[in-house]
């Protein structure tokens, strides 16, 4: 692990340490017999949906990715994506950021593609991503049945205002796309030239991405490749959805009986928080989901702290022991992966802009 990385890892660890004391103090009366009592009255049938349904969503991951590659490698098959999904999201989950890049690099391993074209793909997903749990965001805030039935309403304030952020932020993404998909080049000179002077060889990172990302958004071959995108897209994450539904209600009590489409905004949050993760524990998901649960539901703190940890383990962290079974028959090394995926991406940085 390089110093940016040993840093980037202690601030995260200084703040979730930080948001862990101020619950604590919040929440002096925890009764932890009442936490663990939670877990032996969960409907383990709805656990099984939950994780049953995460597994379907890396399925549509993978669907997704053959659509990316429909152009260049028409006849890769759904079936030989799902394998390089699962191990990749594996590394995210007990790696935590090191682990990113593991998914497009055997991707691009599979299909005898070259990796910066992968990573091309894996940024533009992101986007994607982002653009779709914005727009479900705004229908969970606005509509009926949303943030209007929430029980706390000093809360709504809060998340108009983080609904009207994210917004901005996926109008900011699609606007970006728009100008790199016809002006990309010229972007990535013009950062080249204004931040050449940076130790930090900043000017060649921020051209690798621009031009990484021009490179994504050409795979989207006309309207109907990018219909299906965005469909999936969606689909995707209301799944997710669909997953995080079935844990709350798995618990069988009434304040965690949220709606459908309140659901969404516990997803937000959960999102929002990952962007704080250690490597294999998390932190930030579940901080944040116990969080909004806690104080957006007005659900009791230990059911709470129960709910926010089962969640994490069913969406996110579920996938490790199929994903290490699959490595382990491939005879995959995930901290070799995750070395050669970096390593593989940073030459492109140093590399001269194409005439």
């Amino acid at each position: 692990m390089d110093k940016k990385r040993i840093l980037a890892s202690v601030v995260v660890f200084l703040i979730l340490a930080v948001l862990i004391y101020l619950q604590y103090r919040h929440w002096r009366t925890f009764d932890w017999a009442i936490f663990w009592g939670q877990i032996h009255r969960i409907t383990k049938w709805r656990i099984a949906l939950a994780v049953a349904l995460t597994y379907f969503a890396y399925i549509l991951r993978a669907v997704r990715w053959k659509i990316f590659l429909n152009r260049v490698r028409p006849k890769t098959s759904v079936a030989e994506l799902v394998s390089p999904t699962l191990v990749g999201f594996a590394g995210l989950a007990l790696l935590g950021r090191a682990g990113e890049f593991i998914r497009p690099y055997l991707i691009a391993r599979r299909t005898q593609l070259p990796v910066s074209s992968q990573l091309a793909v894996w940024t533009v997903e992101r986007a994607f991503d982002v653009a779709s749990v914005a727009v479900m965001m705004l229908v969970a805030v606005f509509g009926e049945g949303g943030m209007p039935s929430i029980p706390q309403p000093r809360w709504y304030r809060t998340a108009y205002l983080g609904a009207f952020v994210l917004t901005l932020f996926a109008t900011a993404i699609v606007a970006a796309a728009i100008v790199i998909s016809q002006k990309g080049e010229a972007v990535a000179r013009w950062a080249e030239l204004h931040f050449q002077h940076s130790r930090s060889e900043l000017g060649k990172s921020l051209a690798l991405r621009v031009r990484e990302f021009k490179a994504g958004l050409n795979t989207i071959h006309g309207a109907r490749s990018f219909f299906w995108l965005a469909l999936v897209s969606v689909g995707m994450w209301c799944v997710i959805a669909l997953a995080y539904l079935e844990v709350t209600r798995s618990y069988n009590h009434d304040s965690l009986r949220i709606w459908p489409l309140q659901i969404l905004i516990l997803m937000g949050a959960s999102m929002a928080g990952s962007l704080l993760q250690l490597p294999a524990v998390g932190g930030g998901s579940q901080m944040a989901t116990i969080a909004t649960l806690s104080g957006l539901f007005d659900v009791p703190p230990e059911l709470a702290a129960s709910c926010g940890i089962l969640l994490w383990l069913v969406t996110f962290a579920s996938v490790v022991p199929v994903g290490l079974l699959l490595a382990h028959h491939e005879r995959l090394s995930l901290r070799k992966l995750s070395a050669e995926s970096h390593k593989a991406e940073k030459p492109e940085v140093e590399r001269p802009p194409a005439a």
